[in-house]
């Protein structure tokens, strides 16, 4: 099925096993890229974690890769992509990434979006006449907007089964689909669930508005400006002899599915990209984090691209082991053509899967750390999102994969000065306080409150660096003779710098 990732899949395993994984037996393919100091070197748990899993789920070729600070530093293939030639996997196989495709049509909305030709809360039948006359659930609902399309909240019915096969449609089949009307699941903006139908809308909206046919677009105005070169949605024309055939493992044997031609539904899971192709999109993709005054120099803004982790409030949750063994819950939203994931261990991962007749496939992206991992596999519906998961965990573990820190902003270390004097001075009254912390508690018991806590820890080493949450916010902590300080330092919202927040707290040593 062709399907967002789930909490569940995503993180389905213990990450404390990661140890055990032994590396392959067979000699991984070259590396297209140098790779980073360090990532190298925990190459083999990361080949064999991906080794070990294709064995286990019957898997006839894959390759993976690791993106990072906007390279790619490490790809491998693995096994096979023809079983009868035995024509190894290298990083320049074709593979179908099925749902993976989603992404390029989201954005291709968000781009139209920002050249004022579309708006995202304009009702979808503006821009396909076909759907105006629709028979909606009840009399009070809402028409279908542009947005519940990207975020699945249209009210269609989830329908992976007959999604897939839907790929070769022809666009007049789809126009008479479309005219004919379809049955709701429920009103539209309740919930969220998955359509394939959606997105395929979602293509049509981009053909009607563009002028442009859906996939010449796509690859015009976003894959051919990241150099995708050999990356697009017409398998059955180009280098046949690059393509990862796809199999299903049936009666203990693989056998060959049937190929699907580039259709109407494209737009929701059509994409054919090798890894050296596809690293460039997850590259720009991470290039859009953090907020910054460069150059601009991508096929969207890079403020658009951080659009992607917005999503539609609608929140799954699903429990799983955490790295400490104790069971953690996992947040998950889908947002625009992505999922947004909460993760107790490696923080929020932006990923999406992909499946298909013949083939699986899934990336996960850490965005406030800059680096990226993907798989395709070529068997039926063969999602890597273990071995994914597993492999981004162990990044994370040998500091390959930690999120940026923050600067301290020019504000928030005056800020931290101003707290630095109050402790030495013992006078709160000394600090530009906001309004509210005399209200809050009178000066009279804030210092009173730092000279008994000076007396039970004792003299401290205040040249501690302060930890930022924002420009406008920092922690810090002192190491004292008889314990510790954690501090706290919050700006208000006033031009001129004053604190609303301005405290001072004993900490374990």
């Amino acid at each position: 099925m062709i399907r967002a990732l789930s909490a569940a899949l995503l993180l389905a395993s213990s990450p404390a096993a990661l140890a055990q994984t032994a590396a392959p037996a067979s000699a991984p393919v070259p590396a297209a890229a140098p790779s980073t100091p360090g990532v190298e070197a925990i190459e083999p748990q990361l080949t064999g974690i991906f080794d070990t899993w294709m064995k286990q789920a019957h898997v006839p070729g894959l390759v993976y890769g690791v993106v990072k600070d906007g390279r790619l530093v490490l790809v491998r293939g693995l096994g096979v992509q023809d079983v009868a030639t035995k024509r190894p996997v290298t990083p320049d196989s074709l593979f179908r990434i099925a749902s993976m495709s989603k992404a390029f049509t989201a954005m291709a909305i968000l781009k139209l979006r920002d050249e004022g030709r579309l708006s995202l809360d304009a009702p979808a039948e503006r821009y396909i006449p076909e759907i105006r006359g629709w028979k909606y659930p009840s009399a009070d609902s809402r028409r279908i907007r542009v947005e519940d399309l990207i975020h699945h909240t249209a009210g269609f019915v989830e329908d992976n089964p007959w999604g897939d096969r839907q790929q070769s449609l022809s666009e007049p089949a789809f126009t008479a689909m479309l005219k004919a009307g379809v049955p709701f699941a429920q009103a539209p903006g309740l919930r969220m669930e998955y359509s394939n139908l959606g997105y395929a809308m979602l293509g049509r909206i981009v053909h009607n508005v563009s002028g442009v046919r859906y996939q010449d677009y796509i690859r015009r105005e976003i894959m051919a400006p990241l150099g995708m070169a050999t990356t697009g949605y017409d398998v059955l024309n180009g280098a046949q002899e690059m393509r990862a055939l796809g199999y299903r493992w049936q009666d203990n044997a693989w056998r060959r599915e049937p190929d699907m031609a580039d259709g109407a539904f494209g737009a929701m899971g059509g994409v054919q990209t090798s890894a050296n192709d596809y690293w460039r999109w997850i590259a720009f993709l991470l290039s859009g984090w953090p907020a910054r005054d460069d150059t601009e120099a991508g096929p969207v803004k890079r403020a658009t691209v951080r659009e992607i982790v917005e999503g539609s409030n609608y929140v799954s949750t699903a429990e799983r082991p955490s790295a400490s063994g104790q069971m953690c819950r996992v947040a998950t939203a889908y947002a625009m053509g992505w999922s947004v994931v909460n993760d107790c261990d490696v923080g929020r991962i932006v990923t999406h899967s992909g499946g298909y007749p013949g083939y699986g496939s899934i990336v996960m992206m850490l965005p406030d750390a800059g680096v990226g991992v993907f798989a395709f596999a070529n068997r039926t519906y063969a999602g890597p999102g273990k071995p994914v998961s597993e492999a981004l965990y162990a990044l994370r573990q040998a500091g390959l994969a930690n999120e940026r820190e923050l600067p301290v902003s020019p504000e928030l270390a005056r800020a931290y000065d101003i707290a630095r004097d109050v402790w030495m001075r013992g006078d709160p009254g000394r600090a530009p306080l906001a309004n509210n912390v005399v209200l809050d508690r009178d000066l009279a018991r804030r210092r009173k409150d730092i000279v008994d806590l000076k007396k039970q820890v004792g003299t401290c080493q205040t040249g501690a660096p302060i930890t930022p949450v924002s420009t406008m916010e920092g922690r810090f902590r002192w190491t004292c003779t008889s314990g510790a300080v954690a501090g706290r330092v919050q700006r208000a919202p006033t031009p001129a710098l004053s604190l609303q927040v301005l405290s001072f707290t004993a900490a374990n040593p």
